[in-house]
């Protein structure tokens, strides 16, 4: 077993429109950014990972474009997932604990802002007997909070407390979209209002991993992975406890969350009412600093904000703010796929 940190991250600005940008363009700071922070050149990094989707792209292949901000020359191993990033920075971490690897550059984005968002996410769905009745993304979610709130786990003014609370950490993040007094608004799908609901925008992040001595060569404070696992639900939503999350929980456990206290857990929960389901699912009391940075509620590009939200929390490691972190994302409707990591600083594992 080796091990693995993150070393080093960077994200875009969170923007509605982003229409005089390309992917390329959006990504090419961000990865200037990310290598700058490291000292590392493109040619050095061992694996290159990527998450995107072509649907919100709108054709094939898409990602071979993106591949223009990273470089054609000199050639590269390089993989992509059509996924959230933090898959990718799962891949890459299995490619580095392997040995196969150093060093590894993760990249993801997502520019919703060209389609209707809610009606693109319903490809995803089962194409026999969900995707033809077109229910998008935030009736599905609202699916979801009507159960929490029939099952007493929460109810609507709760749910606006959520959202406060998040948007009221994302004043101290400058990439956020929303910040601050974001008024609750009206019923967008009865129960959850628009402001239960995450802004739709434009961004990009990535990270760089690095195992053992070489991480410790490029970053004062490495965010170690201590442990990190994905698991998914059942494709059928009718199948499904909509008021839990199994697979969230059983990722937890086998990434280690449980064995000792987290003090810093950034959950990818784009609808309040999914922050309910991860509290309970991943055991975080009031004790715990949940979404720091505002969370999803705050800036949610699609396929880049899980990512995000593993590096927020290893920004944390870093700064020496948090010792020992959890992050999650997710994928697919209602929390269909969940991972969770560990980050600890280097005192917290001494």
């Amino acid at each position: 077993m080796r091990d693995v940190a993150i070393v080093a991250f960077a994200q875009s600005a969170h923007r509605r429109r982003t229409d005089e940008l390309s992917e390329v363009d959006l990504l090419m700071p961000v990865l200037h950014e990310v290598l700058g922070a490291t000292g590392l050149r493109a040619n050095e990094i061992g694996f290159t990972c990527s998450g995107s989707a072509d649907y919100l792209a709108g054709r094939a292949f898409s990602f071979t474009m993106a591949l223009d901000g990273v470089g054609a020359h000199p050639p590269i191993s390089e993989s992509h997932v059509e996924m959230d990033g933090a898959w990718a920075l799962h891949e890459a971490w299995v490619k580095i604990m392997t040995g196969e690897a150093d060093t590894a550059l993760v990249y993801s984005y997502g520019k919703s802002s060209p389609g209707r968002v809610r009606d693109v996410l319903t490809r995803q769905l089962d194409p026999y007997y969900l995707a033809p009745l077109w229910p998008d993304s935030v009736a599905l979610a609202a699916l979801q909070a009507q159960a929490l709130i029939d099952a007493r786990d929460t109810d609507e003014p709760a749910l606006a407390r959520i959202a406060a609370r998040n948007r009221a950490a994302a004043v101290d993040n400058p990439y956020a979209q929303l910040t601050g007094d974001v008024p609750a608004g009206d019923h967008l799908v009865r129960p959850l209002r628009t402001g239960d609901c995450p802004p739709v925008g434009d961004g990009a992040a990535a990270v760089i991993l690095a195992a053992g001595d070489t991480a410790r060569a490029l970053c004062a404070r490495p965010a170690w992975i201590r442990g990190i696992d994905h698991r998914i639900e059942a494709h059928a939503l009718g199948v499904r406890d909509l008021t839990d999350s199994p697979s969230t929980r059983l990722a937890a456990e086998r990434a280690g969350a449980f064995e000792r206290p987290v003090d810093t857990a950034e959950v990818h929960a784009p609808f309040t009412s999914q922050e309910v389901v991860l509290r309970k699912a991943l055991r975080l009391g009031d004790e715990v600093r949940v979404n720091p940075s505002g969370g999803a509620l705050a800036a949610n590009p699609v396929m880049a904000a899980g990512l995000i939200r593993l590096g927020e929390a290893a920004a944390r490691v870093h700064s020496g703010e948090s010792d020992r972190a959890l992050a999650h994302a997710t994928s697919g409707p209602c929390l269909q796929q969940n991972l969770v990591a560990v980050l600890e600083g280097e005192s917290a594992h001494a």
